[in-house]
């Protein structure tokens, strides 16, 4: 089938048990559905009660022939029923209550009160030529009452609520019974089409909106109040069309489902044998109406039996309000249509091929689904792959599908080897919980070594090393091995195994000789310092860098003195060691620090000098003598300024480096009057060294001692620029003082205010404070006697009569204690007196 094919909306069973045996020797003639139950009238005047699955449960006798229709009331007690041959009756299925009566024509229709159970609504109506109320009234007497006539006979009524709708040969009309007004009439649209053959359908949605299908067309009407202003003399109900569609072919009934619509279509077709127009099998659709048109959702057309047979008028469709199931009744056959469930949906999948959205589903509906199991179409879905050779992807799914059934696992992995795609599923092999017999892991690894080295040396790394016989293994690879020694895969793969094994010292035998970066890791993580004493130089060769950093880090394990000794031949190794060793520490190896000497001067020279500044161990006469010799000028030049020899040191800056900058440089460092003299005197001949000296000199020397002692007429390179580089430099110096001087001056004056400001505040003196004198309150407790208090700036209280008398000529005072320390602001008296 089509690929693109979409899924069916319903699902179709027949409807056994008793019907078939009912329809071998009768023929339907319609049916209603009940909630409870179902009622089957037959061509031979039966009627039937089946239960949902279409077993027998009560039969009744009522006429010799076509029972027309059969009417239940909500509760399922009471039903009527009408003949061709003229009679009507309406009994209850529980009690003795029954009314019979004979008409002198065929009664189509029969409809009992929806709430027929309660004594007030004991109404129904009949149709044949006329369209009959019957009420019970006094005495239990049942009342006729025309409701409507002279239109030909009625062809099909639906009662719902207060609402009574029925078609006769002109169209459709509602009746309002509370008010007892027809509310509309709805005109057949093709007049052509005999209404006996093709009957008109109706279906009540809800309360308000009922559903009409004649021929093909199809009408959903809306019945709505009418607005006090518009009553006039109108019914207070109105009905209107909202929507309005033609259909491919003709209705033999309808049904509502959700916003959509069922509509059964009985179809016709011309046969390609006989060229002649004959019955085609029956379509069940669901649309979706719109106001002009509708979508077509779904359409399935039906094998019912004895189709080719059938008219329109054989077909009905009856439906049970909120199980969404529909009964398609024919004369010799019921079918059953129902909403396809999630189980439904699977197997259509399945059906389809497509695993992966079926195992989905099936995930999401884990709890409502009661035919599938997750685990059988997962399994389904694992051969399916394997059969289109997608075998990654089929052992991927492994992972997800088997979970922990180590079992299956073991199934599928045989499965997998016997089509020879073990390698396909060793990515996907559980490695923990669960984990699977050690055969299963060996098999895989077998099949590998004999095949991919690689891969092989991929799984040894991967997978714990107690999944399979560690000893099966190793014994594999050394066979292996044996064919090619030098295989650097193999030989890494036996180290790890070796490792798994806890035999540590034959996989570092194998990481050195491969010279492998893991052997590091491998020493440490299993402590393998005593194995590599004697092995020092090798880790060296191999990577310094980590080598160093490993040995200096387990200094308590491998002491200095034997790295040191372990690489007495290998001096520059020995140099990388040392270097590092003083990076993290200067004091560590003092005793090593003349030897570090010569070791840097041969190997690496740019670090000397750093060297020589940062030790406080190595010899200077040596490291001078070594310098001297090499000639390392600025080696020396350090080592003489360090030893105190400053002036050889300039000496052979001017002299061997012929650098003024350096010497500047130098100069300055050791801030020595008599090292300018000396570069002065041997810069004086030399014209580039003066404009050096000119540039460089005026922040540290007076340049006018430089500038006295220039020959006259010797030619000094740029010296106009040195002079007024002199000039500026002074100029700035100058400006940096006033500027200074500013900046003091404005902050001594803010200050000042600021002190200023804070004296002239006023102090608060309550019964709390002293007399600092006589160490009495300084307010006197009778308030009215009046008193002379002294409070200076620094917070010091005296009574007048307690301050010593000032001796000096100035009128101001000072507080006697803070003068015992130091005169300085806010000593100064604040007088107050009462």
């Amino acid at each position: 089938e089509d690929e693109s094919e979409e899924e069916p909306k319903l699902k179709y069973e027949r409807l056994s048990n008793g019907v078939t045996e009912i329809l071998q020797k009768d023929a339907a003639s319609c049916m209603t559905v009940h909630e409870k139950f179902l009622a089957l009238g037959t061509h031979y005047g039966k009627v039937y009660l089946l239960d949902v699955q279409g077993n027998i449960t009560q039969k009744f006798d009522v006429s010799p022939v076509k029972i027309n229709q059969i009417s239940l009331d909500e509760s399922g007690e009471h039903m009527g029923v009408c003949s061709e041959d003229g009679k009507v009756q309406v009994f209850g299925l529980y009690s003795a209550e029954e009314f019979h009566e004979t008409f002198d024509c065929p009664i189509k229709i029969v409809a009992v009160h929806p709430h027929f159970v309660r004594s007030h609504f004991k109404q129904f109506v009949t149709g044949g030529k006329k369209l009959l109320l019957y009420e019970r009234g006094w005495m239990n007497r049942w009342k006729p009452s025309v409701l409507h006539e002279g239109e030909g006979n009625i062809r099909n009524v639906k009662w719902r609520g207060h609402l009574i709708a029925w078609a006769n040969n002109m169209g459709v009309k509602i009746l309002d019974m509370i008010s007892k007004q027809r509310i509309t009439n709805v005109p057949r649209d093709d007049i052509s089409l005999r209404p006996d053959m093709y009957p008109c359908s109706l279906c009540w949605k809800d309360n308000l909106t009922l559903i009409i299908g004649w021929g093909n067309s199809v009408k959903i009407c809306s019945v709505k109040e009418r607005h006090a202003s518009e009553m006039r003399d109108l019914p207070n109900r109105y009905v209107e069309i909202v929507f309005q569609f033609d259909t491919e072919f003709y209705i033999s009934g309808l049904a509502p489902l959700c916003d959509q619509l069922v509509i059964l279509s009985y179809v016709k077709e011309i046969s390609e044998k006989t060229e002649v127009e004959c019955c085609a099998r029956p379509r069940l659709d669901i649309v979706q109406p719109l106001p002009e048109s509708c979508e077509e959702i779904s359409s399935d057309a039906l094998t019912v039996r004895g189709f080719q047979e059938n008219e329109c008028r054989d077909y009905h469709l009856e439906y049970s309000e909120g199980e969404s199931l529909f009964y398609i009744i024919s004369p010799r056959d019921v079918v059953v249509a129902k909403e396809r469930d999630q189980d439904d949906h699977i197997d259509w999948l399945l059906e389809k091929k497509k695993y992966e959205e079926a195992l989905m589903a099936a995930e999401i509906s884990q709890k409502t689904i009661k035919k599938h199991k997750i685990l059988d179409i997962g399994l389904a879905y694992i051969n399916h792959l394997v059969e289109k050779g997608e075998y990654d992807l089929a052992a991927r799914k492994c992972q997800k599908i088997l979970g922990k059934n180590t079992e299956l696992w073991e199934f599928e992995v045989y499965k997998f080897k016997e089509i020879g795609q073990l390698k396909a599923i060793s990515r996907y092999l559980p490695r923990r919980d669960p984990v699977l017999k050690p055969l299963i892991y060996e098999m895989v690894l077998h099949e590998f070594l004999e095949s991919d080295y690689e891969g092989f040396a991929t799984l040894i790394k991967e997978w714990p090393g107690d999944l399979y016989n560690n000893t099966i293994i190793v014994q594999a690879v050394v066979d292996h091995l044996k064919k090619d020694p030098q295989n650097r895969t193999l030989l890494r793969t036996l180290a790890e195994l070796y490792t798994y094994d806890q035999r540590y010292g034959r996989a570092l035998e194998i990481y050195l000789t491969l010279r492998h970066k893991d052997v590091f890791q491998l020493i440490h993580k299993h402590n393998l310092f005593s194995s590599i004493r004697d092995k020092i130089v090798l880790l060296m060769d191999f990577d310094s860098e980590k080598a160093v950093d490993m040995l200096l880090d387990n200094e308590d394990k491998i002491s200095i003195d034997r790295v040191v000794e372990e690489l007495e031949n290998r001096p520059e190794l020995q140099h990388v060691y040392l270097h590092k060793l003083f990076k993290r520490d200067h004091h560590k190896g003092q005793r090593y620090h003349e030897k570090q000497i010569s070791l840097y001067a041969e190997y690496d020279r740019p670090n000397l000098l750093p060297f020589l500044r940062d030790s406080t161990h190595c010899p200077l006469e040596k490291a001078l003598e070594i310098c001297q010799q090499r000639n390392f000028v600025e080696e020396t030049v350090y080592l003489l300024s360090r030893m105190g020899n400053s002036r050889s040191a300039l000496k052979m800056i001017m002299e061997e480096l012929h650098d003024v900058d350096k010497a500047i440089e130098f100069a300055k460092e050791q801030d020595d009057g008599e090292l300018w003299e000396d570069l002065i005197l041997y810069s004086i001949d030399k014209p580039p060294f003066i404009t050096g000296l000119l540039n460089n000199i005026g922040t540290h020397v007076d340049p006018i001692l430089l500038i006295h002692r220039i020959k006259e007429g010797m030619e000094i390179p740029n010296l106009r620029d040195s002079l007024v580089k002199i000039l500026q430099d002074y100029n700035l110096q100058i400006l940096l003082r006033e500027g200074c001087k500013k900046i003091l001056v404005a902050d001594s004056l803010s200050l000042l205010k600021k002190m200023h400001r804070t004296q002239m505040k006023g102090v608060l003196v309550d019964e709390e404070n002293i007399c600092e004198s006589c160490l009495s309150p300084i307010l006197p407790s009778d308030a009215s006697k009046s008193f002379s208090v002294v409070v200076f700036h620094c917070r010091h209280m005296f009574h007048r009569e307690c301050l010593p008398v000032s001796n000096t000529v100035s009128s101001v005072q000072f507080c006697n204690i803070c003068s015992a320390k130091h005169r300085g602001p806010g000593s100064a008296v604040l007088e107050m007196k009462k």
